[in-house]
């Protein structure tokens, strides 16, 4: 399989994961609003399933590092299996909350209060679990970036009566926080079946190629109670069938949630690779910094604070400059 050895390349897979975990959720935008969001999650999660297998099978099968893809699966241990899959799991109903409060609330405030949540909470749990790099520059990092998530959460409540309901604020941001929690929790559950060395592989556990594949397989199984869920009991809008999949002239429909589940997929797979060679909480952190990418893209191309006043501007502008700030702290602290 391909090693990433290269604390640069590392880096730079990273902001691949910053630039499609902030992008991904645009193709919900995309999508008619006659277009029940439970139909658009199962297109998106075939996409997710995808991208990985495709990987898996060329980068992941071939070089003169570790195990092939194959070989690594077939000598994975039961335990490793299991966290791949806990981590699917967990990381589905995550992002199934998240995208839920994207399409109640908003990109710009759904992806900054849920997703720095998640930071916080991933960093803090994956340095615990293999401290790498310097942690005062780390911690000081996640820092700004929960005070940019602060600055966040006080614009779109200065903002909320320019458009969305009280309701759907509360709905939203708590969709957001709960989705964050979980999010925090699955990086490490994955963590937990990935060798610690991808040139040295241990014995019983995956590598990135792998433990990525069984993780989205995990991910893609979870949506037949996650997602067949809200089909009957949706956050916003009616109820959805599963015949409503396969009526007819959906096909550019599914090809729009597809392309977003391959956007995220590039994401994930992206940063486990990246993970060993800059540290999970590097990796993690540096990844989570697509909240400010999906505050961009909510703020400058979907316009959701148009018409707010100039101190709820400012609020945002310190927002980017907090964020920003915190991630050039998470970058150097391995240097």
């Amino acid at each position: 399989m391909v090693i990433v050895h290269s604390y640069g390349i590392a880096v730079a897979l990273c902001v691949l994961t910053m630039m499609c975990w902030g992008s991904h959720a645009n193709t919900l935008k995309m999508e008619p609003r006659s277009y029940g969001f439970p139909l658009y999650y199962w297109d998106q999660a075939i996409g997710y399933l995808l991208l990985p297998l495709l990987v898996g099978v060329t980068f992941g099968s071939f070089g003169t590092g570790g195990r092939s893809l194959l070989n690594d699966l077939a000598q994975g241990s039961l335990s490793s299996y299991e966290w791949a899959i806990l981590g699917g799991f967990v990381f589905n109903l995550a992002n199934i909350l998240f995208v839920s409060a994207i399409d109640v609330a908003g990109m710009a405030v759904a992806f900054p209060i849920g997703i720095g949540i998640a930071l916080v909470e991933g960093v803090v749990i994956n340095y615990i679990a293999l401290p790498k790099g310097n942690p005062v520059l780390i911690f000081t990092g996640v820092g700004l970036i929960t005070l940019a998530v602060i600055l966040d959460a006080l614009a779109y409540r200065n903002q909320q009566g320019n458009g969305r309901a009280p309701g759907e604020l509360t709905k939203g941001v708590s969709l957001a926080v709960v989705g964050g929690i979980l999010m925090g929790l699955f990086y490490y559950l994955v963590q937990r079946s990935i060798s610690i060395d991808y040139a040295h592989l241990d014995r019983n556990k995956f590598g990135p190629y792998a433990a990525v594949l069984v993780f989205s397989a995990g991910s893609f199984v979870s949506n037949l109670v996650f997602t067949s869920y809200l089909m009957s009991h949706p956050f916003k809008g009616s109820t959805v069938k599963y015949s409503d999949y396969f009526r007819k002239n959906t096909v550019k429909y599914h090809l729009i949630g597809i392309l977003g589940g391959l956007i995220n997929g590039t994401g994930i797979t992206s940063n486990f690779i990246a993970s060993k060679a800059a540290s999970p909480a590097i990796a993690y952190g540096l990844g989570q910094g697509g909240t400010m990418i999906a505050a961009i893209w909510g703020v400058f191309v979907w316009k959701e604070f148009k018409g707010a006043s100039y101190v709820t501007r400012a609020m945002i502008a310190a927002m980017f400059v907090l964020f920003l700030a915190g991630l050039v702290l998470l970058v150097t602290a391995m240097l």
